[in-house]
């Protein structure tokens, strides 16, 4: 009964999602997958095709949501309850849900679901496990899709994990996933720790180039948390450092509800800074951050005007667009039920676009064209910028990012890295 149970539940929340297809486990078959022979392994897959043996007869916590699935598609928590001599005590999930059915900010309750694991959200007032529920943990297994940019709030949720595994002396095992932006170009200042937020946590670029495993090793070999817990990465084969996600043939699943497809990946790192601003980020529409408005904007001039830049890799068209409240994907939007005057982002090459340095050009012309109208958090734009100084936002003619900082980044980065 628990078996038809979890299926009937996998089933109702993936309904919508390419990861699960329906609630039949015969149903998982080669045809989801993209038909290349040298696909990307992903840690997950590795794990169970070859070194299952460290987790037999262990008793396992396991991070993850949605996007934790091997490459057929499979929810990982229901590989590990269908493995023998494996027990599946706990789940924890990140912001958005077990489930990514939770928009930017939405609190979870998973007391009602029945015949699962205990499940714990690890988001809203207690974004730490309570050592409770440790307890009876041998090992900790962290496994889903980050996006690679520093203010995606799973790799916060990393570095409390394992701090609290420190304290509890358990072992925390990652099974690593590509970074979908490749892990040849790192993007933004390196943030000062005095900003130090959730949405902020380690001293790094924006766009940081790593994979989550090479991240971890980073945390732990640089001292960025209070305690390290014993850390083993199980790695993936056949990915290497100039991939894309599209080119590892494995299926895009996304990690949380504002990021549908790898091209908003791409653009987040640069877009997200909006959130800091009055300007909508599209949210509550069909094209998060792929394109931003305010009613007062006039978006035919602001598009032109971007356009002249000749900005890398980019184009800019002039939209008009209502943002909506989208059940789990965005409650109360910025301009929610009114007319935006936006500017769309068309990505014509991604291997020249630059996610950051477009943001920033796109938030000093707004600034430029409406100091009356245009207004900026200091406090919310210091946590995702990562440093204090905010005026290159305010200089319509200077865009220029101090790449000290990323180069010392970088060439640290180098001894934690996996894969080639």
């Amino acid at each position: 009964m628990m078996r038809i149970a979890l299926l009937f539940i996998t089933a109702i929340i993936f309904s919508c999602t390419q990861a699960v297809k329906n609630n039949d486990r015969n149903a998982f078959q080669s045809s989801d997958i993209n038909k290349n022979y040298n696909a990307v392994e992903i840690g997950l897959d590795v794990l169970f095709q070859e070194r299952i043996n460290i987790i037999n007869k262990k008793k396992i916590g396991l991070i993850t949501n949605n996007s934790g699935v091997d490459k057929y598609g499979k929810p990982n928590y229901l590989k590990f309850i269908d493995q023998k001599n494996v027990d599946l005590k706990i789940i924890f999930s990140p912001e958005h849900g077990l489930f990514g059915e939770a928009a930017a900010g939405q609190k979870l309750d998973y007391s009602q679901i029945e015949n699962m694991p205990k499940i714990v959200s690890l988001y809203g007032k207690n974004k730490k496990p309570d050592l409770k529920d440790l307890e009876k943990i041998d090992i900790i297994i962290y496994d889903l899709q980050d996006v690679g940019a520093r203010f995606y709030t799973y790799i916060t949720t990393l570095g409390y994990i394992m701090e609290a595994a420190a304290r509890a002396n358990i072992k925390v095992i990652i099974l690593d996933r590509p970074n979908p932006l490749n892990g040849n170009k790192a993007e933004g200042p390196v943030l000062n720790i005095q900003n130090q937020s959730f949405v902020g946590y380690y001293p790094i670029p924006i766009r940081y180039g790593l994979t989550i495993g090479e991240l971890a090793k980073m945390i732990i070999g640089e001292k960025w948390i209070k305690e390290s817990p014993d850390l083993l990465v199980v790695p993936m084969k056949n990915w290497s450092r100039k991939m894309w996600y599209d080119e590892t043939g494995l299926n895009w699943t996304k990690p949380s509800p504002n990021i549908p497809d790898i091209n908003t990946a791409l653009i987040y790192p640069g877009l997200c800074l909006l959130e800091a601003t009055n300007i909508n980020e599209g949210r509550g529409t069909e094209k998060p951050f792929k394109r931003f408005g305010a009613p007062w904007i006039n978006n035919r001039a602001l598009a032109t005007k971007l356009n002249e830049k000749s900005l890398p890799g980019v184009e800019f068209k002039a939209v008009t667009y209502i943002p909506t409240d989208i059940d789990g994907v965005a409650i109360n939007p910025k301009y929610k039920n009114q007319i935006c005057n936006g500017v769309e982002i068309i990505v014509k090459d991604r291997n020249r676009y630059q996610s950051v340095k477009t943001g920033i050009a796109i938030i000093s012309q707004i600034a430029s064209d409406y100091p009356n109208l245009f207004e900026i958090s200091e406090k919310r734009m210091k946590k995702l910028w990562g440093i204090n100084d905010l005026s290159i936002f305010k200089n319509i003619n200077n865009n220029a990012i101090d790449r000290s900082s990323i180069k010392d980044f970088l060439a640290l980065s180098k001894k934690y890295y996996i894969y080639n």
